[in-house]
């Protein structure tokens, strides 16, 4: 019999790209419905609520894998800790009661704050979340854990239906008169096709393929951060600026202008994660290098990026 996964957060930006990934394993899908229904042909939908405990009773029974994609980003800190801590916590306490046998969590790197990051393993990296919303994800990656879950943290996620990493450097760009230092840093990214590949990937993988339970979900080769965002500016077509800028003075000019300056810090210094041990333990290669991957999502990107 082919597995039943349940999936959580399958009508959001990452969800919908596991959901897709999984009908083509032939799996039998269960989707947990919070607000939207999930996109194309439905598995079994269910209704549930990560910030009500009660809702979640009865909603793994049967299933054997449980990828839980949902989580709440950004909004008030009580938000965040009713949806991502304790309601991680009780969905994995309802799929311990019903025996599934195993719990993939998508979490972040941004669990491990700010800093400089160069080729590291979570093994080497201590978790300092800065924010409420990754704080509370830290909180959700314990409780997966203790189960003897899987844990997978991607950086800068890309591809058809983001709404934050693309959108979010179109309006720095739309901010800075001038490059920052001429934006010398490297980062980790992925494309979600591939993210969506590997986290049902560790949910069907045997028990004797997985080798840890944190790795890092990020295409081998780092982007330079240049790269990155002139990728972004060719689709919005945005003219790349002549002119240059130091740190500082493009963190007054994004304050000045209503964006958050603490954008910056993811660019303009290296934030790269290896994520090499999960594409060898998977037994698979990424498919989607940048820029070509982003191109895979021009149609997507035109919308929302000339949108402003």
């Amino acid at each position: 019999m082919p597995p039943t996964i349940l999936i959580t957060g399958a009508a959001g930006f990452v969800g919908g790209h596991v959901t897709r990934e999984a009908r083509r394993h032939r799996a039998r899908l269960r989707l947990v419905r919070h607000r939207r229904d999930p996109h194309g042909p439905a598995g079994e939908v269910v209704h549930a609520d990560l910030a009500d405990p009660g809702s979640l009773r009865g909603i793994c029974d049967g299933a054997d894998v449980l990828i839980h994609c949902a989580a709440q980003i950004g909004g008030d800190p009580g938000t965040n800790e009713a949806v991502n801590a304790r309601g991680t916590a009780a969905l994995v306490a309802e799929a311990r009661r019903a025996g599934v046998r195993r719990v993939v969590q998508l979490s972040t790197a941004s669990v491990y704050g700010r800093g400089t990051f160069r080729g590291s393993r979570p093994e080497d990296l201590v978790r300092r979340p800065a924010s409420p919303t990754s704080r509370t994800r830290a909180a959700a990656e314990d409780a997966v854990l203790e189960a003897g879950g899987i844990v997978l943290r991607p950086h800068l996620v890309y591809g058809a239906g983001d709404k934050w990493v693309g959108p979010g450097l179109a309006r720095i760009l739309r901010a800075l008169p001038g490059t920052v230092d001429g934006w010398p840093a490297r980062t980790s990214v992925i494309a979600v096709t591939d993210l969506a590949r590997l986290l049902v990937g560790a949910a069907l993988a045997p028990a004797r393929a997985l080798g840890a339970s944190v790795y890092h979900a990020a295409h081998p080769e780092p982007v330079a951060v240049s790269t990155l965002l002139r990728t972004v500016a060719e689709c919005a077509s945005l003219a790349w600026p002549h002119g240059r800028l130091g740190a500082e003075r493009a963190r007054a000019i994004l304050a000045e202008r209503g964006q958050p300056p603490s954008a910056l810090d993811m660019l303009t210094t290296d934030h790269v994660f290896d994520g090499t041990p999960l594409w060898t333990d998977l037994r698979q290669s990424p498919a989607t290098p940048f820029p070509a991957g982003f191109h895979q999502a021009r149609a997507w990107y035109h919308e929302v990026l000339r949108a402003g």
